[in-house]
């Protein structure tokens, strides 16, 4: 069962490890916040949380990079590993069949709890007191089209039958105190709901809630498959169900131990101009499109809110961790159900998630018999292009599992040397995503192009397969155990102590 129920827990748990730096000088939410987090992020720093902020009441605070990699020595998925209930040393395999068994197990639907006993009901804002000038909105890139109230909040959505609940993150721009707007793409979760709305013209009711349960924006950037509500998803993530609590002028519930949380309802029309805003690909595009407008009817928030901050860009960042670590779970549940011999997958965060790597275990001749790796790579293909999750990342790889891909240089020698500069590849065209700067202008705007699949499997052993270059691989057993042994004597063979920092609270209640 997770230990770390809100943000608060969450940020004290990574005090523990070293992986908080307390700024206490004063802060401005306006480009200094981001600039800080964004050095942070590139530099492998631990996370900043910034206790003081200028232009807001006192008490606010703001955590930068709460999804990004972790700079405890040796365990970069730390964050996102605490932030749903596993140990801070998972690995990014076991991150991935923590998440596939979660996905293809029982779910735990959400407890609603009395709003007496809910943090985030500590403080009520409604009709005209329901505006944004008390809260520490971050403008995050110099580029952006306005502040951004939503980098790392999670948006509460439901089908007008109440079918749907769902949970995603969004980027959403503030235009005024009382007024929002936030890409709604046809192609994702949110998109396909308010498209409902939309067809009957009415306006479709939302929450978006900064902080509580860490797993809940996690979740909220994976891939979770259509007409799967994320809370319950979450729920068996956890181990246990996440508590939440019924709106102020809604039906939509949002966890109880949220940091705040802003009601109200999205246009039926897209009356708004959204963006640009500077995205995980790295890029500062100047794009702009018509989005539909988020109207304020109230917020409620703790007392001293904690407001969390991802600065998008250049990877890696909070908005690549999680996506890898979903849509990798879910590929792999994907090519197992359709009965492949599948060991693991990971969109490698360097290359911010454009890529999926397919590992196999070395036997998978065994599993399918007379099958070679063309065959077998050809039918990875026609499952992924099958399914929207498949068709997420324009490149997919399938390698052999004596290589790790979530090690940078083992997944890099690994296709410099496996990958065949023209042949051994296969494309399937369909349906790809607009975000891609990669594709041709006319291929994003059809929304239409290719993946590329790439065989890079080795040999059968005994057929043409050579060992790797390495201590284990050409050294005899008698010489690599002499050599072990004298290591061991010279060192002491004491081993290395974890990091574990200061053990103080990052944030009290």
């Amino acid at each position: 069962m997770s230990e770390t129920n809100d943000l608060r827990s969450y940020l004290s748990a990574l005090d523990a490890l070293g992986d908080i730096q307390r700024i206490t000088r004063v802060i401005d939410p306006n480009l200094e916040a981001a600039a800080v987090t964004r050095r942070s992020t590139e530099n492998g720093r631990p996370a900043p949380f910034f206790e003081h902020l200028s232009g807001v009441g006192e008490g606010f605070r703001m955590i930068g990079a709460p999804g990004a990699l972790s700079s405890v020595p040796g365990h970069p998925l730390a964050r996102v590993s605490l932030s749903l209930g596993l140990p801070y040393t998972t690995t990014a395999a076991e991150l991935v069949e923590h998440l596939r068994q979660a996905g293809t197990g029982q779910l735990i639907p959400p407890r609603r709890v009395a709003a007496d006993s809910a943090p985030c009901k500590q403080n009520i804002l409604t009709g005209e007191e329901a505006g944004l000038d008390r809260f520490p909105i971050p403008f995050v890139h110099q580029s952006d089209g306005g502040p951004y109230v939503n980098t790392w909040g999670v948006i509460v959505a439901r089908t007008p039958d109440g079918r749907w609940t769902n949970w995603s993150i969004s980027r959403i721009m503030m235009i005024d105190d009382r007024h929002m707007t936030g890409l709604v793409l046809p192609g994702q979760h949110l998109g396909m709901i308010w498209r409902e709305w939309e067809a009957i013209g009415e306006p479709m009711p939302y929450a978006l809630f900064q902080g509580g349960d860490p797993g809940a924006a996690v979740v909220g950037g994976m891939t979770v498959p259509t007409e799967v509500d994320e809370g319950a998803y979450l729920g068996a993530v956890l181990g246990r169900p996440v508590d939440v609590v019924k709106c102020e002028t809604n039906d939509l519930e949002v966890p109880a131990s949220a940091e705040v949380v802003i009601e109200g309802y999205l246009s039926a029309t897209r009356d708004a101009v959204e963006g640009p805003f500077a995205e995980f690909h790295g890029w500062a595009l100047p794009e702009t499109s018509p989005q539909p407008l988020f109207s304020i009817e109230a917020i409620t928030y703790r007392d001293d809110p904690i407001w969390p901050l991802a600065a998008a860009g250049r990877p890696v960042d909070d908005s690549h961790v999680a996506p890898a670590a979903g849509i990798s779970a879910e590929v792999v549940a994907v090519l197992q159900g359709a009965g492949l011999p599948i060991t693991t997958a990971w969109l490698p965060l360097g290359a911010a998630c454009f890529w999926t790597v397919i590992t196999v275990p070395q036997n998978w001749r065994d599993v399918l018999p007379g099958m070679d790796t063309a065959r077998f790579v050809h039918r990875i293909g026609e499952v992924l292009n099958g399914t929207r999750v498949g068709r997420l990342s324009p490149v997919v790889y399938v390698l052999d599992d004596d290589v790790d891909p979530a090690n940078d240089s083992d997944l890099l020698w690994a296709l410099a040397t496996r990958v065949h500069p023209s042949l051994r590849q296969e494309q399937w065209h369909g349906p790809i995503m607009p975000w891609y700067p990669c594709f041709l202008e006319e291929e994003l705007h059809n929304g239409w192009g290719a993946i590329v699949v790439h065989d890079a499997l080795l040999p059968a052993v005994g057929s043409g397969r050579v060992p790797p270059a390495t201590f284990d691989g050409v050294f005899p057993a008698d010489v690599r155990a002499k050599v072990l042994a004298a290591e061991s004597e010279q060192t002491g063979d004491t081993g290395s102590a974890e990091q574990t920092g200061d053990s103080g609270s990052a944030a009290s209640s």
